[in-house]
């Protein structure tokens, strides 16, 4: 049962390998409860192997992770993501089934009879009314308005938790910029807990109350942005940072 004491999500010591590769080496990482953390670094820092530990699609070799004070080895994996939203690097909307369908996916699964309402309600928060777009296809859409229904998919059952890999990061600048400024507006108006993965420096600096910076599967720094930027914990993030053209102090 959830330990509402208890921060949204944890990881401990956490450890995983891929045959030769060690994508994580003694992880350990806490997101508060209505908090948002951004998982930064370079491809292979084990930035999206740490996210899929939580929803349990990647399973740790060692350590704990716990989703609201419980361990998720003690529950079962199809409910563990019921219980959060997901927003996969590609948006994962099936193509065959309409934005209405999508977005009350969940609900749906979790025998809510209420599913349909709750996807309009979902859509018309993140600006696709379902009247005009619900009885679309995922192919009639623009990559923008993709990435928006697959965000109502992870919202229509008002989790506390939600996961978002890479969810902006094929989309123009000018999308992106919307999409993520309705996002930050939705999180805090929900006061959902959110774990980004992203490369962008700037995105994570935009959109989190903490950025934790990986390399080589472990964790370099966690802070507030203000923190990361003026007092970078070690080489490494200092060149990060510089690098991604964000001023330090």
């Amino acid at each position: 049962m959830a330990d509402l004491s208890a921060p949204a999500l944890e990881a401990v010591e956490v450890r995983k390998r891929f045959g030769a590769v060690e994508a994580l080496r003694g992880v350990s990482l806490r997101v508060e409860r209505g908090e948002c953390v951004a998982l930064v670094g370079e491809s292979g820092s084990g930035k999206s192997t740490l996210l899929r530990c939580f929803n349990r699609l990647v399973e740790p070799d060692g350590g704990t992770v716990r989703v609201e004070g419980e361990d998720v080895r003690t529950l079962v994996p199809v409910a563990l993501r019921r219980r959060m939203g997901y927003v996969p690097q590609d948006g994962g909307l099936l193509p065959h089934w309409t934005v209405l369908r999508n977005a009350g996916m969940v609900p749906w699964l979790r025998g809510d009879r209420d599913s349909a309402a709750r996807a309009g309600e979902a859509l018309a928060l993140v600006g696709l009314p379902a009247e005009r777009f619900g009885g679309r296809y995922p192919r009639e859409l623009s990559g923008g308005q993709r990435q928006r229904a697959a965000i109502a998919r992870a919202l229509a059952s008002r989790p506390s938790l939600v996961l978002l890999d890479e969810p902006f990061g094929a989309l123009d600048a000018i999308t992106r910029t919307e999409l993520q400024d309705a996002y930050g507006t939705l999180r805090r108006e929900l006061g959902i807990a959110t774990v980004l993965v992203t490369h962008d420096l700037h995105e994570a600096v935009l959109l989190a109350d903490r950025v934790a910076v990986l390399r080589r599967g472990r964790v370099e720094q966690v802070a507030p942005p203000a923190e990361l930027l003026a007092e970078p914990a070690t080489a490494y993030v200092r060149e990060l940072l510089r690098r991604a053209r964000v001023e330090t102090a």
